[in-house]
């Protein structure tokens, strides 16, 4: 499986995490904290199916952006959370240091032969 689909999918199942967190009312309703822990099992298996292919630190910074970045977006639209200028300009900048982070691992600047030795 493409580790990249596994990173994205892995910051999906962290936004979901966040969400089910907030609705488990500091795990005070079970089900719901039930749900979150199980939800953070599937996120950190994706990082982890990721983190076999590609550098740890690239893999960390990738899913916890984009589970901050969708974490942003989400609670925006579900519980009418506020994002001002000033937090979309620096969601901004983290998606594109996301994306720049996928350009530089594909430059093959040997990094990855020197991991497999």
């Amino acid at each position: 499986m493409n580790p990249w689909i596994c990173l994205v999918a892995g910051g999906f199942f962290e936004m979901c995490w966040a969400l089910v967190m907030n609705l488990s009312d500091g795990f005070v309703k079970v089900e719901w904290g039930i749900a979150a822990y199980l939800i953070s099992l599937i996120s950190v298996y994706l990082l982890y199916v990721a983190m076999r292919k590609l550098p740890i630190g690239m893999c960390y910074a990738v899913w916890a952006g984009c589970g901050t970045v969708m974490s942003a977006v989400f609670g925006w639209i579900i519980f009418s959370q506020g994002l001002s200028l000033i937090e979309i300009f620096f969601l901004a900048i983290l998606i594109g240091g996301i994306l720049l982070l996928q350009l530089q691992e594909g430059s093959g600047d040997g990094e990855e032969a020197q991991r497999d030795q």
